[in-house]
């Protein structure tokens, strides 16, 4: 039903690397920078698959926290992301584990982007 969003970030570059790591291990990156004339000189990119699905615009203000849940296609993509996430800056909002809460195959692990933003990678599969 989606097809894009965004969020506003206070330091694009920071944000940069942040999602570049954290979105490798889901096959996304970033495949397209907005030319500065169409911007007002901000800086804006879409990170996707083969075509831009999650955008970040530069801003002095990010706005208030949001929440974004990437899809995985296994268990270990969700790990990945955790790990990778982690290392590229994030702060930990739950480690890589089931939700039967939410659903007994939920798998998803939970982190704070740079600008407190609360990112989600989730597998529905079975094991």
């Amino acid at each position: 039903m989606i097809d894009h969003t965004g969020i506003a970030v206070t330091d694009f570059e920071v944000s940069r690397k942040f999602y570049d790591a954290a979105l490798e291990p889901l096959g996304a990156s970033l495949v397209m920078m907005v030319p500065a004339e169409y911007t007002g000189g901000a800086k804006v990119g879409g990170y996707g698959y083969d075509r831009p699905q999650f955008w970040l615009h530069e801003a002095a203000e990010p706005g208030p926290g949001r929440h974004y849940a990437f899809t995985a296609d296994t268990r270990a993509e969700v790990d990945a992301f955790y790990a990778a996430a982690m290392a590229a800056g994030g702060r930990d909002n739950g480690a890589p584990g089931l939700r039967p809460h939410y659903h007994p195959n939920y798998y998803g692990a939970f982190v704070f982007d740079p600008d407190g933003n609360n990112i989600e990678a989730v597998c529905h599969a079975p094991e």
